[in-house]
Order: structure tokens, then C-alpha cells, then sequence
């Protein structure tokens, strides 16, 4: 299944790197976006390895963006840890397109006969 989340980048997190067991080097990288909701509005996302991370070199604080993410959990001495693994971002060309929960208008008139 293919999640996604629209929101405005508001902080891009420092690079970390290591060595795994296997002697491989990694990288990844952490961004937080604000969805605009009324409750926790903040998603913190992680992009592993550099071709993910390049994705995210272009796109600049305040840019609205739209981010494709698996959610994964794994057990570790009976609890349990979750991540949110973005694999796609997609940079809003209109930003006017981006509103937050408190902008939105509701139209009370209705069509409706009683």
C-alpha cells in the first residue's frame, strides 16, 4: 500500500553515517514536514542511503512537497519501533495549492428543500 502526505518542509536534519556489522557504510537523513492539521501536525521522515537523500538537496525550507513513504515496525526486547522510510518527494509547483486546517472556508448555504 502507497502512502502520502502533502505538507510545507520546515527543517531538514543533520546527515548521520556509520558502519554496519557487515562492514558496509550508510547514510541517512531525517526531514520534518508541517501537514497543516489541527492535531500533530509534524511528521518526521527518514531518507536511507544517497540516492534517497539526493532527493531532498533541491527542495528548500517552506517548499511545499509531497512525500511517498512505506511505515515499517520491527520488535526489539518486547517493544516495538517504528519508521517512516520516505522513497519519493515531489515539490508542489503552486504553493497556493498548500492550506492549512485553520484557512479552510465552509460554505453554510445548502440546496436542500427543508
Amino acid at each position: 500500500m502507497t502512502h502520502t502526505q502533502k505538507g510545507k518542509l520546515i527543517k531538514k536534519l543533520d546527515l548521520e553515517t556509520g558502519t554496519s556489522k557487515a562492514g558496509k557504510e550508510w547514510k541517512k537523513q531525517d526531514f520534518v514536514i508541517d501537514t497543516g492539521d489541527k492535531y500533530n501536525p509534524l511528521l518526521c521522515f527518514t531518507l536511507f542511503g544517497e540516492e534517497k537523500i539526493a532527493m531532498i538537496n533541491d527542495i528548500n525550507i517552506d517548499d511545499v512537497i509531497e512525500v511517498a513513504f512505506n511505515l515499517s515496525s520491527r520488535e526489539y526486547n518486547g517493544r516495538y519501533y517504528h519508521s517512516i522510510n520516505a522513497w519519493r518527494i515531489d515539490k508542489e509547483q503552486d504553493v497556493a495549492t498548500y492550506e492549512t486546517a485553520d484557512e479552510v472556508v465552509v460554505d453554510n448555504e445548502t440546496d436542500l428543500p427543508f
